[in-house]
């Protein structure tokens, strides 16, 4: 049985290969400052892409993708600039992602990705 926190680990592990094996590059992981933390940061050729990756095991509660609400993409936006100031890529094209990781407790994950979600 995996822990909440093992779980998200093993999903972001399998998004970051997911996103790697479509050509982009992963340059931070599970970035924090005073005001969140952003679980991806890649590029996708010059486009600088924030991803929000949502591990589940099943669909029980609902699907990955429900769980990012307004809040959370208002977060992400902010988080994205204060990466980008603080990394020297601000006026960069930017893109904020999300990555759905389902998990199951027997069988294999599968990862479903979309592009430009806010």
């Amino acid at each position: 049985m995996r822990t909440k926190i093992e779980l998200g680990k093993l999903g972001e592990a399998l998004a970051s290969d997911y996103l790697e094996r479509r050509g982009f590059t992963v340059v931070d992981v599970n970035w924090r400052c005073s005001r969140g933390e952003i679980d991806l940061v890649a590029f996708d050729g010059e486009i600088l892409v924030i991803a929000e990756v949502k591990t589940r095991r099943s669909l029980a509660y609902g699907h990955p993708f429900e769980a990012i609400n307004k809040a959370k993409l208002d977060r992400l936006r902010t988080l994205s600039v204060l990466w980008a100031r603080h990394h020297g890529y601000l006026g960069r094209a930017l893109r904020i992602d999300a990555v759905a990781v389902l998990a199951p407790r027997s069988g294999e994950p599968t990862v479903e990705h979309l592009r430009g979600i806010g």
